[in-house]
């Protein structure tokens, strides 16, 4: 039996992957032939950022679609750079299993997230690379050590790629991989945001410190929640719970909290072996419904308080609100179609990038006074 990590395709795929790259930088060229170097990362830092949140949809998409293991082996297809080199393979275990987790069309659905997310790995590595070399010639305005650390996050990212397939798409794995994207989002919006300041020479938005430690607290639910709805998509639990606002007829149904959350298990089973209960899956979905009360009453707070500060901000917060609400409750009440939960993941990874961007946009005013007052007295004559 083959081993189940198989390099030998590695550097074909990271070859496709730079290709698919090429497009994107070779378009920034072409539209930034005169701008300053600094602006052209900028602008590469920006496309990258789009193109990871397409990659975190299209990751979504490959899930939804039961695609993760579409190709069984990493990084490649049964040791091909493509499923077309697999083709007996991917035919027999297609005969033998036709509504199994191998087909041609779902071989191929896997191939391409790893060929998109290759070339998002690709444009990391010529923006940490640029910035380094950049940082010789002349001052930048967002440090190196983000790109860095961004290069460094999709490595790791990458890994848990890998993981996510040789481990049978354990619950825990693929989780944490949607959490690792989100991260690698919230790095480049970060940088983006540098860049933004320097170029306009604009400095954070001073908040109440009530206000921003609302943010805060705000920022700190979105992912939690997050989390746990990655722990409902990767248990397939959605369906636990097809009414709204109760769920299985009554307010309180038989749930399995121990089971539910034991972290460390295969996909369907306890860690004991056994299949995984009805009421573990139940006690998974309503704790996602429960903690999403919670986070949407945040989020509404949080949007009509800003709506004066950041004004945009609290706008963007008050229709992504909204759309999770929307897109949340047809994913139970449609029996998740496809479109609903792609809609959910998507205004997830945005919701995630927008308090990111306001994080990063705003600062406590406390603590700007206190930065500012040493300064202040020794002006003083």
């Amino acid at each position: 039996m083959n081993n189940l990590v198989d390099l030998a395709p590695a550097i074909r795929v990271m070859g496709m992957g730079a290709v698919l790259a090429c497009g994107p930088l070779a378009w920034l060229w072409l539209r930034s032939r005169g701008a300053a170097p600094a602006r052209r990362l900028s602008g590469l830092t920006v496309l990258t950022l789009f193109l990871t949140f397409d990659l975190v949809l299209f990751g979504a998409f490959t899930r939804l679609t039961d695609s993760g293991l579409g190709c069984p082996d990493w990084p490649g297809c049964y040791a091909n750079a493509t499923p077309e080199g697999a083709q007996a393979q991917i035919s027999a275990a297609e005969a033998s299993m036709p509504t199994g987790p191998v087909t041609h069309g779902k071989a191929w659905i896997e191939m391409v997230h790893r060929y998109l997310a290759t070339g998002v790995g690709v444009l990391i590595l010529t923006l940490a690379a640029s910035t380094w070399l950049l940082r010789r010639r002349q001052q930048l305005p967002v440090s190196p050590w983000w790109p860095t650390a961004t290069l460094a996050w999709v490595c790791l990212q990458g890994a848990f790629g890998a993981f996510t397939v040789t481990m049978k798409l354990q619950p825990v794995i693929v989780t944490l991989h949607l959490l690792g994207g989100l991260v690698l989002l919230a790095l480049l919006v970060r940088q983006a945001t540098g860049y933004r300041h320097a170029h306009l020479a604009a400095s954070p938005v001073p908040l109440a410190r009530s206000l921003w430690l609302l943010l805060v607290a705000t920022f700190a639910a979105v992912w939690l929640q997050v989390a746990l709805g990655g722990w409902v998509s990767t248990n397939y639990a959605v369906l636990a719970c097809q009414q709204f606002p109760t769920c299985q007829g009554g307010w309180w149904p038989e749930m399995d909290f121990r089971q539910g959350f034991e972290l460390w298990r295969p996909l369907g089973m306890t860690a004991g072996g056994e299949h995984i209960t009805f009421a573990a899956l139940t006690a998974v979905h309503y704790t996602h419904r429960l903690a999403a009360y919670v986070v949407f009453a945040l989020l509404g707070a949080l949007a009509w308080r800003l709506r004066k500060a950041m004004p945009l901000h609290a706008r963007l917060v008050g229709a992504l609100a909204l759309w999770q609400l929307a897109s949340g409750l047809s994913n139970v009440v449609l029996g998740w179609p496809l479109v609903a939960a792609l809609a959910h993941t998507g205004g997830a990874a945005a919701l995630a990038a927008v308090l990111t961007w306001a994080l990063c946009e705003s600062r406590a005013e406390g603590a700007l006074a206190t930065r500012a007052q040493p300064l202040q007295q020794g002006a003083r004559p």
